[in-house]
């Protein structure tokens, strides 16, 4: 998955976004160095320069978290070390993702490698990682083959896969009557894969379920007046919307000059979220069904506080990236302290079962296949005067909403 936006481009990783490494650790990182117990290094790599609107937060939001461990005194269990995180751009492909985790492991000697965002980019580096016996934590790529067909038990996934995000949806709308249904997704793996989850849930929900008809557009080429116009003539009662990002934008502007959206259903992954919210901004339409991140309104497990502290280093509102990049760190933290160590076998079985305490409330990262119970908020959109927000909101537990353990195990091969 990915903000697809196409105005942002690749960055080299060379460049100065792939250049960047933590903030700096202070004095009493340096006579850690000195005394040979120098920080733990965690490799990031992330779509920073092509996936901007997601990726900027969810680095602010990392090195905020980074400096809370720090200063804290890092990790007890290591003798107070601290974490040092090594950002790099990856490129937004699978082979520079690739050659950038190669050249983290072997040139920064980073302890583990975490993150990416799209799902191809993803499976890449998982595939790497496997290969080369590294511990990678795939924070944001939502593909379900990441911890399915192609997991591996080397990789653990942190949000949502697309298959609970969309059942979340699924059990938001299976009661309201409706059973012709369009579908709109972006032409790649993700997209795809939310409409096959999104039939054959609903399928098993709501008896006389039908899809009427499809629209897959190319990620980030969406003809907007094209795509509107053919669901416009399927005459569906409900439609599943899996756009995002400048995609997004176009197809909700001609929707709303053609009325496409009147009298509908609409059920739509991630739209919720500021990252998408904002850009719509007026134009964001009310009433749809989605899943997304209302900081505003969250006042549980510490989040008022962990907002604070982000507006007031980075004078600006948090992301669904921002609240990602926190939560992960804090799991960094606590499995290298079960861990006792950077040892690749012992945080694999740190991260086995482990329980964070986050600010979205007690995260799990199930043994049997890597995926974290990390949950998301489910609502309806709403306009606060020029603004998109949220209304009707609830946090969906992922625990609710993962693939049964029977189905993982016939689907996994390691």
């Amino acid at each position: 998955m990915s903000t697809r936006d196409e105005t942002f481009r690749p960055l080299s990783r060379r460049s100065v976004l792939g250049g960047l490494a933590a903030a700096p650790l202070g004095l009493a990182a340096s006579r850690a160095v000195a005394q040979g117990a120098g920080p733990i290094r965690i490799g990031e790599l992330n779509s920073y320069g092509r996936m901007a609107a997601f990726a900027v937060p969810y680095r602010n939001a990392m090195q905020l978290a980074q400096d809370a461990v720090n200063k804290a005194g890092g990790i007890k269990a290591l003798g107070g070390r601290p974490i040092e995180i090594v950002f790099r751009d990856d490129g937004s492909t699978p082979g520079d993702a690739t050659r950038v985790a190669e050249e983290l492991l072997t040139r920064e000697n980073v302890a583990f490698l975490c993150g990416t965002f799209l799902s191809n980019v993803g499976l890449a580096v998982a595939d790497f990682a496997n290969q080369r016996k590294a511990l990678f934590l795939a924070t944001e790529p939502l593909t379900d083959a990441l911890t399915m067909g192609s997991g591996n038990r080397y990789t653990f996934r942190v949000r949502p896969n697309t298959y609970m995000q969309t059942r979340m949806l699924v059990d938001a709308v299976k009661d309201r009557g409706v059973k012709r249904w369009a579908i709109v997704a972006p032409n790649y793996e993700y997209g795809q894969s939310a409409a096959a989850n999104f039939k054959r849930l609903m399928a098993a929900a709501v008896p006389g379920f039908e899809v009427v008809g499809e629209q897959f557009p190319a990620l980030g080429k969406v003809d907007a007046g094209a795509t509107v116009g053919a669901l416009s003539q399927m005459k569906a009662d409900g439609l599943f919307n899996v756009l995002f990002g400048a995609d997004l934008t176009a197809f909700v502007r001609e929707g709303n000059t053609r009325g496409l959206f009147e009298k509908r259903t609409v059920a739509s992954l991630l739209t919720g979220e500021p990252e998408y919210m904002i850009p719509l901004g007026d134009e964001t339409p009310e009433g749809w069904v989605t899943t997304g991140y209302p900081w505003e309104t969250i006042d549980t497990n510490g989040h008022k506080e962990f907002v604070a502290a982000y507006r007031a280093r980075f004078n600006d509102t948090p992301r669904l990236g921002s609240l990602l990049g926190y939560v992960v760190v804090h799991m960094i933290r606590d499995m290298l302290e079960k861990a006792k160590s950077t040892d690749t076998e012992a945080m694999i079985a740190a991260l086995e079962g482990l329980t964070s305490q986050t600010i979205a409330g007690p995260v799990t990262m199930r043994a049997l296949d890597h995926q974290s119970t990390l949950g998301a908020w489910i609502g309806e959109t709403a306009l606060n005067g020029r603004q998109g927000t949220m209304k009707k909101v609830r946090y969906a537990d992922g625990a609710d909403y993962m693939f049964p353990e029977a189905e993982v195990k016939a689907a996994r091969k390691a």
